[in-house]
């Protein structure tokens, strides 16, 4: 009976020792979470301070007294920046931008990732060193612009797209995602049973790399979104400006005069009216994609994490 014991009683020993973890890896553990959590916090409360600061009373907000939740509920600064034609007319042209742009950038850059991934391609370790080449050095802003004045694109729309068409970065992760999780005996065999490259691409990669795609089209889409510089340089017609130049004249200029009637009101309430005006601007103008990473959300992280640039 003893010696039956005794093994039970030392293989119950080293079980709950193992499950125990050593102090040192309890207390790295909490000190991450914590870490974690103040970065949330930091992060978080600007967000939900602009959204509570957008639909409460203006005259509360300067004050002071909105910290986090909202205080005398108004929806006044959203009815102006709605009212606004020029906002209207700057969300439409970035709407317009972002979807033509991100389109024109997957594509080329699908178009470059995927030849490059074949191991058939000869020379595509040159072809990449040119590419990385251009991560470094570049011709500079006023060549860039005289570029692009002689195509004629100055004050066009594909001023803010063709320079912009692609960048390595993102070729090189694709292309990585490519080798890493498309098998070339899946390729192989679709090759021998008389599929084309471009139906291996079509029929077979593009099918397998929602991932990355999804990982793509976010970057791609909140880069044209928030895009303003190529703006500036380029477009001289305001009814082609993009939001964020609008946001730019709101924000930083101050120019209000078509939000806020100053004739009928007095000058303290057309301030406060003008702040509200602010916060429901920088809302309406991150909304659309504060929607779009959910829905990319869960395709981001393996997307990026199995395109990660491998040694």
């Amino acid at each position: 009976m003893v010696s039956t014991d005794r093994p039970r009683a030392d293989l119950r020993g080293k079980t709950s020792g193992r499950a125990r973890q050593p102090l040192g890896d309890r207390l790295f553990g909490l000190t991450v979470h914590l870490v974690l959590l103040l970065v949330l916090v930091v992060v978080l409360y600007p967000l939900l301070f602009v959204v509570s600061a957008s639909i409460s009373d203006p005259a509360k907000v300067v004050n002071g007294e909105v910290w986090l939740w909202p205080k005398e509920l108004t929806l006044r600064g959203y009815e102006k920046v709605f009212d606004n034609e020029d906002i209207m007319t700057g969300y439409a042209n970035t709407i317009l931008y972002t979807v033509v742009g991100t389109c024109v950038n997957v594509v080329m850059t699908i178009m470059a990732a995927y030849p490059l991934s074949r191991k058939e391609l000869y020379g595509r370790g040159v072809v990449t060193a040119l590419f990385v080449f251009t991560m470094f050095f570049s011709g500079g802003l006023i060549p860039t612009y005289l570029l692009v004045k002689q195509l004629g694109m100055v004050n066009t729309m594909w001023a803010l797209i063709i320079p912009n068409a692609v960048a390595v970065w993102n070729i090189i992760i694709m292309r990585t995602f490519f080798q890493q999780s498309i098998p070339g005996e899946i390729q192989e065999s679709a090759q021998i049973d008389g599929c084309t490259n471009i139906g291996i691409l079509l029929r077979i990669v593009l099918p397998l790399s929602l991932p990355i795609l999804a990982v793509m089209t976010l970057f791609y889409s909140v880069a044209h979104w928030n895009s303003y510089f190529s703006a500036l340089i380029y477009l001289t017609d305001r009814k082609s400006y993009p939001l964020q130049l609008v946001l730019r004249e709101i924000l930083i200029q101050s120019n209000m005069k078509d939000m806020v009637d100053t004739s009928e009101e007095s000058l303290a309430k057309t301030v406060l009216e003008a702040e509200s005006i602010k916060y429901a601007v920088v809302i309406v103008a991150n909304l659309p994609v504060l929607l779009l990473y959910p829905f990319l959300q869960r395709y981001f992280v393996k997307g990026l994490v199995i395109g990660a640039v491998k040694g």
